[in-house]
């Protein structure tokens, strides 16, 4: 299964905040992965405040309503907005938090960098884990070391949880990844890089899963 990651500060790029043409930006976007035939979309925005988050939320659900969206890094705004779930990191609010604020049903994912990190994930309440950085990326700044296709494998030792590879995959590495144990390929700049067709991106990365 592919992942799409959409970053805010690579997708938006040249959109002012709280413009219609930003939010125009985002449905057209969901749409288009949406009829790609995605499952599923986590919002990443470390920058903006909640309102704006907000409102970027409400215009991603409102374009695609049968898709899963997840929510980086800010519970509280999940069920307002009618998303899915979560994505929290090492460094955001606990897994234990983000599980009680949306409830038994609600999707909750957790990034792991290390061997220790997965084993611990393994026992908190998340519905998947994400493992990487598999390859090296630019998408962000503080990255930790590339672990490569044999931490996916350690990671797959450990933990029968989902298992979601994340960090410089594309569709011609995408291969290896998913033969290493990995459930979903995370993807953000081989998506929504400049010069990159969203929707012919996912068919590509769903017929390698086919």
């Amino acid at each position: 299964m592919v992942y799409p990651i959409l970053d805010a500060g690579l997708a938006l790029a040249g959109c002012d905040p709280g413009s219609e043409a930003r939010w125009s930006r985002l449905r057209a976007l969901v749409r288009e992965l949406a009829r790609a035939g995605a499952a599923i979309l986590q919002y990443r925005n470390k920058f903006d405040d909640d309102v704006l988050v907000a409102q970027d939320a409400l215009a991603m659900r409102e374009a695609a309503p049968g898709l899963r969206l997840i929510l980086n890094d800010r519970p509280a705004l999940v069920a307002p907005a009618g998303w899915d779930g979560v994505h929290v990191g090492q460094t955001d609010l606990s897994p234990s938090y983000a599980r009680t604020l949306l409830g038994r049903r609600g999707i909750v994912g957790l990034s792991t960098h290390t061997d220790e990190q997965v084993f611990a994930a393994d026992r908190e309440p998340v519905d998947y884990i994400a493992i990487g950085p598999i390859y090296s990326t630019l998408t962000k700044s503080d990255t930790s070391p590339v672990i490569g296709i044999e931490g996916v494998m350690r990671a797959r030792s450990i933990t029968q949880k989902p298992l979601v590879a994340i960090g410089g995959i594309t569709a011609d590495n995408a291969p290896a990844v998913y033969d290493a144990g990995a459930d979903s390929v995370a993807v953000i700049s081989a998506i929504f890089g400049a010069g990159v067709s969203p929707g012919k991106s996912v068919r590509d990365f769903l017929a390698i899963f086919k």
